[in-house]
């Protein structure tokens, strides 16, 4: 429930009392001497779900600019006819608590914190997410998801575009792109520091980290997380629910892969950052669409089929943009995806033809410890370059032809290596 105030501008104050009494809205009114230019204050409480079209009607009025209204949260309204106005404006008998559009630009804007501090806790989230990486903990990273203030410049675009707030949509857009761009130039930073300081060995494969290696070769999943945020984000918004715990699940799509742009850079590895930065972009795409298909599902936008709105038409661009875009840099994911899935698929095999070799008696004693597709590691397309078959049995050094006998049974494709490796195992009794 809300309890409005509107300051009513000079000849409008009989306007605003017709629309109350036509939707039979109890009201206080009282004259205004402040000799400001207005006439009256009137005091009504509402619906939550009535604030928009109320506001809305008053706007059509001419009660717009000039007015000054004020929206505050009620606990509660003991009325006969407040009942009766709830009753009208809910929707299929549910009494639901769909934020206005008005209150929906103010949260945003409360969400989206001074520049200064904004910027001062993305380094900070920036150094934690990177530090997070190099040491592959994933109780670090999601640590600096926790401290991101991301929600607000992450949903204040679509919320500015579907409300006509050219302001709030160009504060939403410059803030997530400096907070990726500080957020990339802070890790590049840490990460030369790190290899300088030789925490980490210069030349050395780093991204075989695994909370490393998930972000420079993503695959199509990862585009769910950012849709995923992004519903959730709006819904948080929307209908009050846990805003902080939005927040880190927006972060989650954003700061680890923008920290991992920045370490692969400074390693040097350029194909790895390219496939970091493709996922950097696409979750940037995907929170920003599902945020503005959202709203519109939520009814953020014209009611008639046919009434004109200045925000229809940029709110259909900006959602063709960011589809168009989505898809373009979606095809890369695709081709990872089906390499994932040939890759498991192969590895499937490899071992089902392994077992069955070493089924036959000539090889009785030896057993498959492992069997592992490998990549090359030409991120972020990569190919499989050999199988490893890891053998173990009793005696030391390889059996005479198993080796020809898997190569001719797994059939590898021509250029790929098949690599058997053999173990010895060896049993202990309980005093040796």
């Amino acid at each position: 429930m809300r309890y409005l105030e509107i300051t009513v501008p000079e000849g409008r104050r009989q306007a605003v009392l017709n629309i109350l009494e036509d939707e039979a809205i109890e009201y206080v009114v009282s004259d205004e001497t402040s000799g400001r230019g207005y006439t009256a204050v009137v005091r009504f409480p509402l619906p939550t779900r009535a604030v928009e079209p109320v506001l809305d009607r008053l706007r059509q009025a001419g009660v717009s600019d000039d007015a000054q209204v004020v929206v505050i949260d009620a606990e509660t309204v003991i009325s006969e006819e407040f009942t009766t106005l709830r009753d009208q404006y809910s929707q299929g008998g549910q009494r639901g608590a769909r934020t206005s559009r008005q209150v929906l630009r103010t949260k945003a804007e409360e969400f989206t914190p001074p520049v200064s501090i904004y910027l001062i806790m993305l380094l900070i989230s920036a150094v934690v997410a990177t530090s997070g990486l190099l040491a592959d903990s994933p109780a670090v990273v999601v640590g600096s998801m926790v401290i991101a203030p991301l929600l607000g410049p992450a949903l204040a675009a679509s919320i500015g575009i579907v409300t006509g707030d050219d302001a709030l949509k160009a504060t939403g857009f410059r803030y997530q792109a400096v907070g990726v761009g500080i957020v990339v130039a802070a890790s590049i930073g840490l990460a030369t520091l790190a290899r300088l300081a030789g925490l980490e060995p210069a030349g050395v494969d780093i991204v075989v980290a695994t909370e490393l290696e998930e972000r420079v070769s993503p695959n199509l999943f990862s585009i769910a997380v950012a849709l995923g945020a992004g519903v959730a984000g709006i819904l948080s918004l929307t209908r009050g629910f846990s805003e902080a715990i939005v927040g880190v699940m927006i972060a989650a799509a954003l700061i680890p892969p923008a920290a991992a742009v920045g370490i692969t850079a400074a390693w040097g590895m350029y194909g790895a950052a390219l496939g970091a930065s493709v996922l950097v972009a696409v979750n940037l795409l995907s929170i920003n669409l599902a945020a503005l298909a959202t709203l519109w599902i939520a009814g953020y936008r014209p009611q008639g089929l046919f009434e004109v709105s200045p925000t229809r038409g940029p709110t259909y661009r900006y959602a063709a943009v960011f589809g168009v875009a989505l898809l373009v840099l979606a095809a890369p994911l695709a081709g990872i995806t089906l390499l994932d899935f040939q890759t498991t698929q192969l590895e499937s095999t490899a071992e089902d033809d392994v077992e069955r070799v070493l089924a036959e008696p000539e090889y009785d004693g030896l057993e498959a410890a492992g069997v592992e597709v490998e990549l090359d590691g030409d991120y972020p397309f990569q190919s499989v370059e050999r199988i490893t078959v890891t053998i173990t049995g009793p005696e030391p050094g390889p059996e005479p032809g198993l080796a020809d006998r898997l190569h001719a049974e797994l059939g590898p494709d021509d250029g790929l290596l098949l690599e058997v490796q053999y173990v010895v195992a060896e049993e202990r009794g309980p005093e040796e």
